[in-house]
Order: C-alpha cells, then structure tokens, then sequence
C-alpha cells in the first residue's frame, strides 16, 4: 500500500475542525490520510489535547509569536513566519491546512512552501495551503466574519452568510476557493444559533477540500 498522505494542520482553539479532519481519517472521506503535526500559535489550545487524546495520538507543537519574538530579540513577525514554514517544511507534507489559525502568514512563510526542492535538488511541486474561513468570497475578510455577517443581516444588507475554504495568497482570505457553501441567516434567530449552523458547514467542508486538494497532489492511486 503507498505510504499515507500527510497533513499538517494549524490551529489557534478548541479545534472543532481538527476534530472533524482527524475523525474523516482514513475513510472514504479522507482516505490514507494521517496528520503528522498539529501546530499551533498558542499553547494553551484546546485543539493540542484533541491531537494528544486522538487514537493514536498526533504529535503536537506550539509556537507563539509574542514569547517567540520575547527570546529572539531583534528577530521581526517575517522571522517568525519563516520559522513557522521550516517546522512545516521539516514535516515534508503533502498539504497545509488552516484550519483556526489565527495568525496572518506573509511571504517568509509562503515563499519556503513554493520553492521546495527534491533531496536530489530538483524542483518539486510546491506544498499547498489552504484556509476555512467563514464567510462568502470577497464578503467579509479577516477576523470576526461571523459577526460581522449577522450584524449585516440585521441591518438588511444581506440575507445570508457562509463559508469557503480557499487557498492561502499573500492577500487575507482573497485566494482562490476550492469550496464555497452559502448558510442562510434565518429571521429572529440568535448569532449563536446561525453560527451552531454555520460551524456544521465548516466541519464538512474542511474535511471535503482538504480530500480534493490532496487528490490534485497525491491521489490515493499513486
């Protein structure tokens, strides 16, 4: 049988998504798939213990950036993008999935996953990111979309929210989708409810891109 098909995936949570990814291991919804690290930018992220207790257990790392730059003095946030894509790197991943990770990468970490080179020197393909976000393309960027959706809703200036899950450019949030779910706003229901409905969406369609953007990179075939 081909070796599995690694993931790494980045956190910043409770990591209801890195659950979903780790239960759709190795089923027909994420076949001969492992996640060889779990990565995140807080220690005390919840997703870390879900790695840990996860059957068998995934390694687990954490690299914040604030004690990060606390004892590198001199070192910038590009240091510490740069850092975050050598323990990805390190891994030689097949995708990189964010999935909560609440930390905007720049080109010190992209660059390093674009130009990966063979153990002979040769060109390879370059790793994958791909990020969920919850909200529609183009609609609301950057932190805080699902209140910002609803307060929208409110005002009469849409009728629904969503979801998408997009590749990871230098531009927050504005790389190309690989899946878009709309997720209506009913009339007189609470944030917590339409995010309950929108977080359910997520779970599935993290778990849906990751398997496609893997099948581009490593079919299960090979």
């Amino acid at each position: 049988m081909a070796s599995p098909r690694k993931l790494i995936v980045l956190i910043s949570g409770s990591g209801t998504n890195l659950q979903a990814l780790i239960d759709a291991l190795n089923t027909p919804r994420l076949p001969n798939a492992t996640i060889s690290l779990v990565l995140s930018n807080r220690k005390a992220a919840y997703g870390l213990t879900r790695a840990a207790q996860a059957d068998p257990p995934i390694r687990t790392a954490s690299l914040a950036l604030q004690p990060y730059l606390k004892s590198n003095p001199g070192k910038t946030r590009d240091d510490y993008d740069a850092e975050v894509a050598k323990i990805v790197l390190n891994e030689e991943p097949d995708i990189v999935v964010l999935a909560g990770w609440m930390h905007i990468l720049g080109d010190k970490f992209l660059e390093p996953l674009e130009q990966v080179k063979s153990e002979e020197g040769s060109a390879r393909k370059a790793i994958p990111v791909i990020n969920l976000h919850p909200a529609l393309p183009g609609a609301f960027d950057g932190a805080h979309a699902i209140e910002r959706a609803f307060e929208a809703f409110q005002k009469g200036e849409i009728d629904s929210g969503g979801v998408m899950v997009h590749r990871v450019i230098k531009e927050v949030d504005r790389g190309e989708p690989v899946i878009v779910r709309e997720v209506p706003i009913e009339k007189g229901e609470s944030i917590e409810a339409f995010e309950e409905r929108l977080h359910k969406v997520e779970h599935e369609i993290i778990v849906q891109a990751t398997a496609m953007v893997l099948d581009e990179v490593n079919p299960v075939s090979s």
